[in-house]
């Protein structure tokens, strides 16, 4: 933490590209000579002609224009790596374990600092990207659905899951965190239930404002992040004014054809990331880092000369993330804290570290936008039921993913066997795990899709693909 013709599997309706994890399937974009209404900021969709007051079917007053430039076409190379993403946390996650320096539920005796150099390669792109590709679906939920409906489908699809994750599946891993830490600890989990839910308010912590001693909203400050930006958007689509929203992503776009500039977002980036600070509770970035990679897919979303400039510069991009990345290593390496220390050192280390992010972004997704992709036999096979079937599962399949590692860590890491076999074995029951909880405990019910932010679907859309 995501648009265009996907990846359905039988029975399950695919989620776009630039979406949420497991949120309602967005149509792609009006297709030339389809007319639509258009709000605020939702005009920024890229009309032709006047652009008045606002976003999709179904929206408020408006003013009808033809739909110009927005990116048409569904972009199955962003489903694909929004669920390699997720599904690549278990083995992220997996591997805190036995990480040295790190503040894990759970760890193991014996520990390496290569992990964290490994991990590293993964924190710089990887929720950043969710963000980007959660940012592009936002435009077109906003478009479609207009202010109050896109603030109304991101209550249910995210604040709802949210509540209920936290009340049920967030004590797991602080309990255990207390029982691996203390091996004399003794309190029951329903004893420490009380303790957990001891909270106060606290707004200099905002988003963040639910504080406790035990309390944390661990990995699911993904989804509370990503809800307070969604519910940015809606004030910004109301009041802000629609002209002046098509001229500057006009000029952006001009700006844009002249080759490099569309990397030059990396600059509020690393300086975001130099004077603000990293946070390693939040996958490594800065909380605010993650509303420009949002901002910035919602941006690109308008316009097909964003896209096109992100295809054209790819490899740019491909070269210049690496470096940066890289530059930045002896820096983590050598600071006593590059994350908040203002030391020169510390400053540079995370400019490099915020630019470097960007360049990835960029990368990552021009490249994938670069391949040709004809139909083929097998893209409309198994591997496409097997895809289009994790697709729509990506918001539960993160929400469950922590609990079940750390509880199945707690369990491997008092085994007598090296640290590659108990790696092996955690991420193997760790996955096994959390998809046969997705199958069995999530996707087959109303009530349970709707309590992990899934689309209720129809009773033979609850079967497994074959």
């Amino acid at each position: 933490m995501t648009e265009p013709g996907g990846t359905s599997g039988p029975g399950e309706r695919a989620e776009p590209a630039g979406r949420v994890p497991g949120e309602r399937a967005e149509p792609a974009v009006s297709v030339p000579g389809q007319r639509a209404e258009v709000t605020g900021v939702a005009g920024v969709a890229g009309v032709a002609g006047d652009v008045g007051v606002a976003g999709a079917a179904g929206v408020e007053s408006g003013v009808r224009a033809e739909p110009a430039s927005a990116a048409s076409g569904r972009r199955t190379e962003l489903d694909a790596i929004r669920t390699l993403v997720v599904i690549g946390l278990v083995f992220f996650h997996s591997a805190l374990v036995f990480a040295t320096d790190t503040d894990f539920y759970v760890k193991n005796r014996d520990t390496t600092d290569a992990i964290l150099v490994i991990a590293g390669f993964g924190v710089v792109w990887a929720m950043p990207m969710l963000f980007f590709v959660a940012g592009l679906g936002s435009w077109h939920s906003l478009r479609r659905r207009g202010p109050g409906g896109f603030a109304t489908e991101r209550l249910l699809r995210l604040g709802v899951p949210l509540l209920f994750a936290t009340a049920a599946l967030l004590p797991l891993p602080q309990w255990l965190r207390e029982r691996a830490a203390d091996p004399g600890y003794d309190e029951s989990y329903l004893r420490f239930l009380p303790r957990f839910f001891d909270v106060h308010l606290d707004l200099s912590a905002f988003p963040f404002v639910v504080q406790g001693e035990y309390f944390e909203t661990g990995h699911l400050w993904f989804v509370v992040l990503l809800l307070t930006f969604s519910l940015f958007l809606v004030p910004l689509a109301r009041w802000f004014p629609a002209a002046h929203v098509q001229r500057l992503r006009d000029a952006l776009a001009g700006a844009c054809e002249r080759r490099g500039v569309v990397l030059l977002p990396a600059l509020p980036l690393a300086v975001m990331s130099a004077l603000i600070g990293l946070e390693e509770d939040y996958g490594g970035w800065g909380r605010w880092a993650y509303l420009l990679f949002f901002l910035y897919g919602f941006v690109v979303a308008t316009d097909d000369r964003l896209r096109a400039a992100m295809r054209r510069d790819a490899v740019w991009g491909a070269v210049l993330g690496p470096l940066l990345f890289a530059a930045s290593a002896p820096g983590f390496m050598t600071a006593d804290d590059a994350f908040t220390d203002p030391t020169a050192l510390a400053t540079v280390t995370r400019a490099l570290f915020g630019a470097a992010g960007w360049c990835w972004i960029v990368g990552i997704v021009g490249l994938l936008d670069r391949r040709d992709r004809p139909p083929t036999a097998a893209s409309v096979g198994g591997r496409r039921r097997l895809f289009g079937y994790l697709a729509v599962g990506a918001l539960p399949l993160y929400v469950l993913h922590q609990p079940i590692v750390v509880a199945v860590a707690y369990l491997v890491v008092g085994l007598d066997a090296p640290v590659p076999v108990k790696y092996v074995l955690i991420v193997a029951a760790s996955l096994f795990l959390t998809l046969s909880a997705y199958e069995l405990l999530v996707r087959r019910t109303r009530l349970t899709r709707f309590l992990f932010g899934m689309r209720a679907s129809r009773a033979r859309d609850l079967t497994k693909p074959s």
